[in-house]
């Protein structure tokens, strides 16, 4: 292994459940303990922590868990560490790790990301939302237009795509077709009802073009990753896979008149860093906290044309399981459950190693991207068993 370069090793995930009673902090316990089992790892060969975007005590069902609370509960030794919101999206912290590790500022970094909405919501007494007297801030430009929720603030976008480059429900509906169609194979997944096109277009709109199915649901669940440095992946005891190259960008916090998404910008740099090209990838793992945001990350990462994505994804053949680049293939968030973005990382790694079970690719895969984000954050990881 090269000892310059950053490695993914263990990864684990908790149960992904709606309204669940274990305790968020037992929920990264039940992932990291996982991660730390396929990598071989003990505890005390941990010395980094990362997360994203840390524990926020107004929204503690958004994010529930902080570095300071893991460290300190799991009795992590940790000499780096990383958590806040100032970073490219979730899978952010992922890539800063990879970067830690290759300075050398640690050698094997837990990062993980813990949800617990549904939760939330079902106990408010427990995990109250803040109560303003008043609006302020970036809420000043959308909540007086009801605009609360991010999926207004992304079919605008979408709607641009339907009036400029003619993309139709039909073809859009392919996103979610798919996510539903893969994760009727995984076992964790949350949503285990098919889906066809006629529940998808008789659905309700959200936000135009919008539907209900294009969105993902409110989940409880952990996901842990381990970046390990290339000096030490001896320790290790599973297929160590390598962090090739990543990017990320940050257009501006708000919503508010972007012309373009992050993702294009992340697109674009990705390649940058790498001498993979497009066609070198066997799958791919991509943010769908909307379906729109998928298509969104194969128009920006050269899989086909700004504008052609809708007619790239049509029918749905080439994104299937046993398509030409299969997506999502744990069924996305819209299938699998909002995990925030860490589960494509997961996905990624769990395909790569041939782990998927009956959602295994095809062939023999060496090559995945990963993404998170939408709107002005993104960051995209391309992985490779070498």
């Amino acid at each position: 292994m090269a000892t310059r370069e950053a490695y993914i090793t263990g990864v684990g995930q908790s149960k992904i459940g709606q309204k669940l009673t274990r305790h968020p902090l037992l929920l990264t316990l039940d992932a990291f303990k996982e991660a730390l089992d396929e990598a071989g790892l003990t505890v005390d060969q941990i010395d980094g922590v990362a997360t994203y975007p840390g524990r926020m005590a107004g929204y503690l069902g958004f994010s529930p868990v902080g570095t300071d609370e893991v460290i300190e509960g799991f009795g992590i030794k940790a000499k780096w560490r990383l958590g806040g919101m100032e970073l490219s999206a979730q899978l952010g912290a992922i890539a800063a790790a990879a970067d830690a590790v290759k300075a050398g500022h640690a050698r094997h970094v837990m990062c993980f990301r813990t949800v617990y909405e549904a939760a939330a919501m079902a106990r408010p007494d427990e995990y109250p939302m803040p109560k303003r007297g008043r609006v302020d801030g970036m809420s000043q430009w959308t909540a007086p237009f009801n605009a609360t929720s991010a999926v207004t603030w992304t079919a605008q976008y979408a709607m641009r795509h339907v009036k400029k480059y003619g993309l139709t429900r039909e073809q859009l509906a392919q996103i979610a077709l798919t996510d539903r169609a893969n994760a009727l194979l995984n076992p964790r997944a949350l949503v285990r009802e098919p889906l066809s096109l006629d529940q998808y277009m008789s659905a309700r709109m959200i936000a135009s073009p919008l539907c209900l199915y294009d969105c993902d649901r409110f989940s409880d669940a952990s996901t842990v990753v381990i970046v390990s440095a290339g000096d030490a992946v001896d320790e290790v005891t599973c297929t160590p896979i390598r962090i090739a190259a990543s990017a990320g960008a940050v257009d501006r916090d708000s919503w508010d008149q972007a012309e373009w998404m992050a993702s294009y910008a992340t697109g674009r740099e990705l390649w940058k860093h790498t001498d993979y090209k497009p066609k070198d990838v066997d799958t791919v793992q991509f943010y769908d906290g909307f379906a729109f945001l998928a298509l969104t990350w194969l128009e920006a990462l050269g899989f086909c044309e700004v504008g052609e994505g809708g007619r790239f994804i049509e029918g749905g053949h080439r994104i299937a399981l046993d398509g030409e680049l299969p997506l999502n293939t744990f069924g996305g968030q819209i299938g699998a459950g909002r995990l925030h973005g860490f589960g494509f990382a997961h996905e990624a790694v769990t395909q790569l190693r041939g782990k998927g079970g009956d959602r295994q690719i095809k062939g023999d895969p060496k090559v995945a991207v990963a993404t998170s984000g939408g709107g002005p954050l993104a960051t995209a990881l391309l992985l490779a068993r070498d």
